[in-house]
This record gives C-alpha cells, structure tokens and sequence, in this order.
C-alpha cells in the first residue's frame, strides 16, 4: 500500500498519512481545521517498513477503516515526576 505523508505547519510533530497524493476526502473538516494547511512531505510504501514512531499495521488498518492515519508527537516527559520516582527508588 502507497501513502502520502503531510506535515502541519500549526501542529509540531503532527503528521498525516492518506492513500492518494493531495485527496484529502476522507479527512473530517474538524481535522483539517486543526492540521492546517497540509505540507507534503513524502510517498512511501507501506509494506515491508517499519516507522519510527508508530507500528505500520496500525497505519495500514487506520488508512483502510478510516481513510487516513493521524500520527500525533508523543507526550512531553514530566522531569519532575521522573526526579521524584527516582529520589524514592534511592531511599
């Protein structure tokens, strides 16, 4: 399966895969409101590939049920939790 990569400009780290170049049809209009205007940034086979950040059979099940794949940047790290759980692992 092919997909189209887009980058938003309004979202960091936000991207979203689609199976045909620039047809943004199945993309709900609340969505592409807070994407913002789409910046191509690549095609690509799916099949064989692994992705850095997310499992490529999760795209390929999404972009098949849904039409599209949102790839959303994971969480920030909460540092002072991470302090805090290491002070207690210390004790």
């Amino acid at each position: 399966m092919l997909c189209s990569i887009y980058k938003s400009k309004k979202k960091e780290g936000a991207y979203l895969y689609i199976p045909n170049k620039d047809d943004f049809s199945q993309v709900p209009t609340e969505l592409m409101e807070m994407f913002g205007v789409p910046h191509f940034v690549m095609v690509i086979k799916l099949e064989g590939r692994k992705l850095a950040q997310v499992d490529v059979n999760k795209v390929v099940e999404s972009m098949q049920e849904d039409g599209f794949f949102l790839q959303l940047p994971p969480p920030p790290e909460n540092l002072l939790e991470k302090y805090k759980e290491q002070k207690l692992k210390q004790k």
